[in-house]
Formats: structure tokens, sequence, C-alpha cells
């Protein structure tokens, strides 16, 4: 008699959570700093300055996803390039990366689309722009090496920290860090994505869909090329574990507390 493969749809679910109150929380901050009418927009004229803002807004943001509850028991993926990409490493079950990364993106679509209803109608403000990763003026080339080079740092700052035993409880502040100095610096070549399920929920519900593309594609490209540099320096088994904070039962290493 065989065991039937568990299902973990909590898990699935939480995914979606995570990225859905991601995306709100990037919609509400966005709308408050760049919308023409905002008194942030007026006291801080400069785009820069606003950038950096949003990216220490946006970083504080996945950090507390990170360490929140749900994130420590699904793993805070909420991103199918690092779901893939720990499915390549043998981290996570086939059937388990399909559930996250179809999560994922019922979480994106779903959380612009809640705060869409609620940001009525300023954040259609083409400065807002449903908070849509767009190319920008030096169009989908550069975009598309933007996107590839974050993806890359991230994941590679990821499986480093998070696989030492000294640093790992950090990896959710490093993550965080990195998001916070991509949006400052390299939105304005790609709209800082680094992940397709955040992209295609404002393509859909704002009908933004220049470049799709391209963050279908650079982001888990890079992520992946970043574990190949990883295991060949490290080996493969110096990766423990799919899980950005590893404390309590893990549904990928077995680990119990």
């Amino acid at each position: 008699m065989t065991s039937r493969t568990p299902v973990h749809w909590r898990e699935y679910a939480i995914e979606a959570a995570l990225l859905g109150m991601f995306m709100i929380s990037a919609a509400a901050v966005t709308t408050a700093v760049d919308h023409p009418s905002s008194p942030v927009r007026q006291l801080l004229p400069e785009a820069f300055v606003r950038r950096a803002l949003t990216g220490l807004a946006m970083g504080l943001t996945a950090a507390a996803l990170v360490y929140s509850p749900w994130g420590r028991r699904s793993g805070a993926h909420f991103n199918p390039s690092v779901t893939l990409t720990f499915y390549r490493l043998g981290k996570i079950r086939g059937l388990d990366a399909a559930g996250y990364v179809a999560g994922q993106f019922v979480g994106g679509l779903a959380g612009i689309a809640v705060a869409a209803t609620f940001l009525a109608p300023w954040i259609a403000s083409p400065a807002v722009s449903f908070v849509a990763t767009l190319p920008g003026p030096s169009g989908e080339a550069a975009a598309f090496g933007g996107e590839l080079a974050i993806s890359f740092l991230l994941m590679l700052a990821v499986l480093t920290v998070s696989n030492h035993a000294r640093l790992t409880r950090f990896t959710g502040v490093v993550a965080a860090c990195l998001v916070a100095t991509f949006i400052t610096f390299e939105a304005p070549l790609s709209g800082m994505s680094m992940n397709p399920a955040r992209t295609f929920g404002p393509s859909v519900v704002g009908g933004l869909a220049h470049g799709l593309w391209l963050y279908f594609v650079a982001p888990p490209v890079g992520m992946l090329l970043a574990a190949e540099v990883y295991l060949r320096v490290m080996g493969r088994v110096a990766v423990h574990c799919a899980r950005l904070h590893h404390v309590g039962p893990c549904l990928f290493c077995g680990r119990r507390t």
C-alpha cells in the first residue's frame, strides 16, 4: 500500500497571502509617496529621495513578512523565481513548487486588485501606474540586464547567508536591505521586480504589459545562475534548506523544531 504524497495547502495559501500583502503595501506606499497630490511628493521633489523612501518602506515590509509567523511557516519565498531555484537545488518537491508558484501568482493578482479597489482613482495615476514594473527610458535591453543582475545578487546573498550557521537568522534582513537598495538605485532601469508574480498582477489589473516577457525570463535566469555559481564554489551539500528563516517545523527538510 503506497502512502499519499502530502499536499501543503496552508503553505500555498500563505505564499499567496504574503505576496498579496507585499503588493498592497507597495501600492499604498507608492501612492503616498509619488502621487502628484501627495504631501510627501510636494515635500520631497527629488525622485531619488522618494525612491529611497519607498525602498526603505518596502525593505521593512519584506523583513516583516519574512519574520512573521506565516513567513516562518512557508519559508517566505513569495516569488516564483526563488521557488524554482530551490526546486533546481533539490530542496522542494515538484508538487510543492507548483503549489507555491500558483499561490504566488494568485496572491500577486489578488493583492493589487484589492489595492486598486481601495486606492482608486489615485493608483491609476501615471505617477503610480498600479505599481507596475516597466522598462525605463533606457529600453528593454537595459531592463533585462538590470533584472538579471539584481536577481543574481539577491539569490547569491540568500544562499550565502542562509547556509551560514552564524548568519542564517539574518537572511531576511539581508534580503530586505537588498530590496531597499535595488528600489533606490535600479528601479529607473526596470522598475525593480525580480518577481514574475509581482509583475503579473499589475499587468493584468492595470493593463500594463509592456516588456512583460523580460520579467518572466530575467529573474529566474538570474537566480538560477546564482545557484549554479554557489554550487560550483560551495558544493550541493552546502545548501541546507529552502527556508529564508529556519525556525520551527519545516516541510522542506523535515526539521521538527
